[in-house]
């Protein structure tokens, strides 16, 4: 038997201070195959052109936007978002320095170009990737799959400003300013003959006047309780110091909160919103915007941020921007019943495009127990005389039209639900299931949304339906697991609207061209 204790062992040669005659490159160190070498090769064939533009050009040399894009778009590849650790990987990490061609920005310029350079120019840099897309048949921009998802600003989360509070405090500086108005017309009436002023409209300076006005009035009058009269000068005192400062800044709040309810003050651009990643479990508000996606075959083909938390007021300005992008709108879209709202329903009617999209109760009205338990007055099953708008109750009762209510949605839109009564229910065997009112059975219904729920009912539970409602779960909602939990793409770094626009962009380009490498 051999005796192996006697055998030399054998290491390979290592020598920190070894010299080469050549030296290696970069590109000899790098796989053949590497996503790396994938991602230089698609943006070398980006036109830049809208970033060019930005260049005034004189002074020194400055690096060039397509090696500072490739650096930005594989570090979102990589989970590298922080300016300084991309300033880091383009000196010690070989793919970054093969992509910057030994070129070392530091994370000033890197930052830089990120906020200011790509400003109004990511989308068309992305979008020329999507085209790539196409053209190579990986995707359809004729049919696509939408959803939303929350995304958390880089804002502190205490430092909100509510909508309604500004109201109430703006109402309540008004109730004051009213009382001190009829105390002075009481006690001073002969001093004060103006009619009482709006104070609710008056500009800060304004106020200031008329505080003064209603102040010296006190001042001149004999009142028997000196200790009341003493109060009341004290409070206008400090109103005319301090409420025509809070009338500015009320207004400069309203003005940055436009149609929301609340804003962060240290990214005035951001909403609170309740986010699904609630660690705490007491859905607590975060500052966030809400990102909406269409994708095709788990591509993203397009992309919008909003500042409002609902998906419904998303689908008509995502869709606009897609259009404005590529210069015609999808074909059909499928989205979930978040976005099933009769204004949806109405622009995509006008815009010729197929929605598959679902709406509140859809997959209630499915099951069998929901139709079992089917009201005796529906809308639905009863007969409608459209020419004399009227329906007729199972009993043969005419229900005429009582009233028409028009109401209006946060984004302006005006619907129009009408109600319908029976004119005398009594001794009707079907009373104790029409649960008639002082006599009366009825119900409302909105035609127009009843009429769009049957075309998209229709369209869903058609063969094409039924196969796009299984695909949309495993088109788009798979893209935002990848950016949240494998990219950990969870708060954005920079702030403003503009500025995270960019950064969702850049996401969007490496999601899509680390897929493309398959």
């Amino acid at each position: 038997m051999e005796n192996h204790s006697h055998r030399r062992v054998v290491f390979k040669a290592y020598n920190q201070n070894q010299l080469m005659l050549i030296p290696p490159s970069l590109d000899e160190l790098i796989k053949p195959n590497h996503p790396v070498r994938f991602l230089n090769g698609i943006i070398d064939q980006l036109n830049l052109d809208s970033l060019l533009n930005k260049y005034e050009g004189g002074g020194a040399s400055s690096y060039h936007p397509r090696m500072l894009l490739k650096v930005l778009v594989y570090g979102y590849l990589c989970n590298i978002y922080s300016s300084r650790k991309l300033e880091d990987a383009v000196r010690e990490n070989i793919h970054f320095m093969w992509l910057a061609g030994m070129s070392t920005p530091d994370h000033h310029t890197i930052n830089r170009f990120r906020s200011e350079r790509l400003k109004g120019s990511i989308k068309k840099l992305f979008s020329q990737v999507v085209l790539l897309l196409a053209e190579a048949g990986m995707i359809s921009l004729k049919e696509v799959y939408t959803d939303g998802t929350k995304i958390e600003a880089n804002a502190n989360k205490y430092t909100f400003v509510w909508g309604k509070s500004i109201k109430y405090n703006k109402a309540n500086m008004v109730r004051q300013l009213e009382e001190l108005w009829h105390y002075s017309q009481q006690v001073a009436q002969e001093e004060l003959t103006e009619p009482e002023p709006d104070f609710g409209s008056l500009a800060p300076e304004e106020l200031k006047s008329a505080i003064e006005r209603i102040s010296q009035a006190i001042k001149a009058a004999d009142v028997a309780d000196q200790e009341v009269k003493k109060k009341t000068l004290q409070k206008l005192n400090y109103a005319r110091n301090h409420w025509p400062g809070k009338l500015t800044e009320y207004a400069e709040k309203e003005r940055l909160l436009g149609k929301r309810n609340s804003y962060s003050k240290t990214d005035p651009d951001a909403t609170f919103m309740r986010m699904k990643e609630d660690h705490m479990q007491n859905s607590q508000l975060k500052a966030g915007y809400n990102l909406q996606m269409s994708t095709s075959n788990q591509f993203i083909v397009h992309f919008s941020l909003h500042q409002q938390s609902t998906d419904t007021t998303t689908l008509i300005p995502h869709f606009t921007s897609f259009k404005t992008l590529y210069g015609r709108l999808p074909e059909a879209i499928t989205a979930d019943a978040g976005y099933g709202s009769e204004e949806n329903y109405v622009w995509l009617e006008a815009q010729q495009m197929r929605g598959y999209v679902k709406y509140n109760y859809f997959h209630k009205e499915q099951r069998k127990s929901s139709k079992q338990q089917q009201k005796l007055l529906d809308p639905q099953t009863l007969h409608y005389d459209e020419q004399a708008d009227r329906y007729i109750c199972p009993t043969g009762q005419e229900m005429k039209r009582a009233y028409t209510r028009l109401r209006q949605t946060t984004t302006g839109y005006v619907q129009t639900i009408k109600t319908y009564k029976t004119n005398n229910c009594a001794g009707c065997s079907f009373a104790a299931r029409c649960h008639p009112v002082n006599g009366q059975a009825g119900f409302t219904i909105n035609h127009r949304l009843s009429r769009l729920k049957a075309q998209a009912r229709e369209l869903l539970l058609s063969e094409e339906g039924i196969r796009k409602r299984k695909q949309r779960p495993v088109d788009v909602e798979p893209v935002f697991g990848q950016l949240k939990q494998n990219r950990n793409f969870k708060r954005f770094r920079l702030r403003g609207l503009p500025k995270v626009d960019v950064e969702v962009g850049l996401a969007a380009m490496a999601h899509n061209i680390v897929k493309m490498a398959g």
